[in-house]
């Protein structure tokens, strides 16, 4: 999660949500929350949270910078760069997690207090599933222009946002012997969420006539061969 990534603006205004709109925050709350951010924002840009305020606000929350629950955290943030948050991303997260109305209040423990909501949405709701999923491939392009994730990358990714999926592991071992591919896109990225909703551990029920991508085709075949 702390690796630097590609410059790019926030995604949408403060009090929006991952996965839909939060009531607007009051001018206080709005306050409070810029003092939070201000607390762990870089010395040479203090609108900007640095990897190492993310790292240091990830101490606060007690959880390693590389948990799924900072990546959660990211989401609702909507946070553009790997390793960065901005004023406006940290505002519009907190407010989507409900931070302002957390019993420890607009702090480092509310964050944490309000945190797992976003798992329990993401586990809950499909549509969350599909957006974080989406979102977290998106949040490793960290270079100008690039449109597709390497395969260590990829199936570190896997790992973290699908880690009970029935294909996950195997998929993973898959793409690191094969040797046709070298980097994963985003349509094999969410072809493979579905793919893993709709067809057994085992592969039975799988339709090859159906857009599947060649890829995944390739992974059934070495599974039922």
């Amino acid at each position: 999660m702390l690796g630097r990534g590609r410059s790019s603006g926030s995604r949408g205004g403060v009090g929006g949500s991952a996965s839909g709109r939060s009531g607007s925050p009051s001018a206080k709350d709005i306050q409070a929350l810029g003092d939070l951010f201000a607390k762990y924002a870089s010395a040479d840009d203090d609108n900007e949270i640095g990897p190492e305020g993310v790292e240091s606000l990830c101490g606060d929350l007690g959880t390693d910078p590389s948990d799924v629950s900072v990546l959660h955290l990211a989401w609702k943030m909507q946070a553009a760069r790997m390793g960065f948050f901005t004023r406006d991303e940290f505002i519009r997260g907190c407010v989507a997690l409900g931070v302002p109305s957390a019993k420890a209040g607009i702090t480092a423990a509310g964050i944490k207090e309000r945190l797992p909501s976003a798992a329990t949405e993401v586990e809950s709701k499909r549509d969350a599933l599909v957006d974080f999923h989406t979102y977290a491939f998106k949040f490793c392009l960290t270079e100008p222009l690039q449109k597709t994730l390497d395969l260590d990358t990829a199936c570190a990714m896997l790992q973290l946002v699908l880690p009970g999926a029935p294909h996950t592991e195997k998929f993973c071992e898959f793409l690191k012997e094969q040797t046709e591919y070298k980097r994963v896109t985003l349509d094999q990225w969410t072809s493979f969420l579905r793919f893993n909703e709709e067809v057994a551990e085992d592969c039975s029920g799988y339709d090859e006539t159906q857009a599947w991508p060649l890829l995944i085709d390739l992974y059934v075949e070495k599974m039922t061969n």
